[in-house]
């Protein structure tokens, strides 16, 4: 996408001061105004918390895969509040990551084209040599899930292991790890997939959407019937 300095600087400022508000008025609607492209494949993934036992080893797994230095991570597993009273107390867990948007923020923002949507895939990725480290993507994104690399000073974030596991043939490192298959992986433009039959048998919710990023990551609730925002 090419625009004038003017341009760039009036719509990152727009993203940039509404990050800083609570409610849906965080992302503008001129932002998320670009049609949304339709490839022959889209990738996408469930996170079934209900599955989910909180081990980390989905976190391991792609630290190791993608080389992520200590003291930044590509994903995390936060557990929530204690439900019920003990000794019944119990703890739900859920995936905080990139969400792989149709309508990314951090892409429209980015003066350099570092921060792109890849057009056979719709991975959300960062050219890490065009990055100058503005920090605009990391300010737009309304999951903050981009980090700076401590190595390479690039943007960086979760790419579905879009260089490693998936250039191989191979499902994500956490996929592969996850001991109770709480994660599941695969083309959303096809019907028959694992990952589109799993959205039309569970019920499932996603972060955020009303902001109209349309992200990619789709979440099994704790409890059946349990719809979050």
């Amino acid at each position: 996408m090419s625009c004038s300095r003017r341009q760039f600087l009036t719509g990152a400022g727009a993203v940039i001061f509404t990050t800083g508000v609570a409610g849906t008025q965080m992302i503008s609607r001129p932002v998320l105004a670009a049609s949304t492209e339709i490839n022959s494949i889209r990738y996408g993934m469930v996170h079934d918390e209900g599955l989910c036992i909180g081990c980390t080893a989905c976190t391991d797994a792609c630290r190791t895969v993608n080389n992520v230095p200590e003291g930044v991570s590509r994903l995390e597993i936060v557990r929530t509040e204690p439900v019920g009273e003990y000794p019944d107390t119990k703890y739900g867990f859920t995936r905080v990551s990139c969400q792989h948007c149709e309508n990314a923020p951090c892409v429209y923002v980015c003066p350099t084209g570092a921060a792109i949507k890849d057009p056979d895939t719709g991975i959300v990725d960062v050219v890490a040599d065009k990055c100058v480290g503005c920090g605009y993507c990391l300010a737009a994104c309304p999951y903050q899930v981009r980090f700076f690399h401590p190595e390479t000073h690039a943007a960086d974030k979760c790419d579905f292991c879009r260089h490693t596991n998936l250039a191989e043939g191979k499902l994500p490192a956490c996929v592969e790890s996850c001991p109770t298959k709480a994660l599941t992986f695969g083309d959303l433009n096809d019907p028959e997939s694992q990952v589109s039959q799993l959205l039309k048998q569970k019920t499932v919710y996603r972060d955020k959407a009303h902001l109209g990023t349309a992200p990619q990551l789709y979440k099994v609730p704790h409890n059946a019937g349990e719809i979050k925002s």
